[in-house]
């Protein structure tokens, strides 16, 4: 089973974040599922996540992973030198997730949100749950 980005779909800052894993995953290694959909309620509740998670979240192996530690593990299967930002996950958890927290939290504010879930194009609607 291919790892899974459960994302905000309606959140700007995540569209531009899932586009940019779409550009630099030449493997197609991710699926990705909004949060507001039915595939990412269903897998919400397979894995119990609790209900004031909003943020990026990674399945991978059957585990879940949250915040940074999830964008970190992303970063280890992206093109280029982006697979050195995994090197991070030497800092605690705690210590990690402070500008990760500001951001998420600020997140509508700073980029704006959509009315909708984006609807992916063709190319590679298939990854999409």
């Amino acid at each position: 089973m291919h790892p899974v980005i459960l994302f905000d779909g309606v959140c700007n800052f995540c569209d531009a974040s899932v586009q940019f894993i779409l550009n630099r995953d030449p493997n197609e290694t991710f699926h990705f599922a909004s949060l507001q959909s039915e595939a990412g309620q269903e897998l919400l509740k397979k894995y119990s996540v609790r209900d004031d998670v909003d943020s990026m979240i990674l399945i991978e192996n059957d585990k879940v992973y949250y915040k940074l530690a999830a964008a970190l593990r992303i970063s280890r299967h992206l093109r280029g030198a982006w697979k050195l930002l995994y090197l991070f996950m030497i800092v605690p958890a705690p210590i990690r997730n402070i500008v990760y927290d500001l951001i998420a939290r600020n997140r509508y504010k700073w980029f704006g949100q959509k009315e909708s879930c984006m609807l992916p194009p063709p190319n590679v609607r298939k990854r999409f749950l």
